[in-house]
């Protein structure tokens, strides 16, 4: 099975050409070398997805026919990330400051309070 398909069908990307895409602009590595889309995926392969602010480490352990339920993806893929990796993301995630888009006016008092609670929320949580 093609590297993008499998990586559509074990639901790390959306859609196939998102997962073809972070293949050809190097966000993913097979084996520890740079990959192809086309390249075919076997079992005891391993892939390094380098996602927004998660790299995830899978093992192949089959090819589906087709796109998988969640609940069923162990039995083509092995989740090899390292738990320090997925609480360094979930951190990351947690700090980033919220925006408001461009051309929404002022912020309400009841954005800005929503703010301030979630910044001292923060605070509380990373204590050196």
């Amino acid at each position: 099975m093609r590297l993008d398909q499998w990586l559509w069908a074990v639901r790390v990307y959306k859609t196939r050409t998102l997962a073809a895409g972070a293949i050809r602009s190097g966000h993913v590595r097979l084996q520890d070398l740079p990959a192809k889309p086309a390249r075919e995926v076997h079992p005891g392969e391993v892939v390094v997805v380098q996602l927004e602010r998660l790299r995830r480490t899978l093992r192949v352990v089959g090819s589906p026919p087709s796109r998988v339920a969640a609940r069923e993806l162990h039995a083509f893929m092995e989740d090899l990330t390292p738990p320090e990796e997925l609480d360094r993301a979930r951190l990351r995630s947690q700090l980033e400051v919220p925006s408001r888009p461009k051309g929404l006016g002022r912020p309400t008092k009841r954005d800005r309070r929503l703010w301030q609670r979630l910044d001292s929320g923060l605070r509380d949580d990373v204590v050196p």
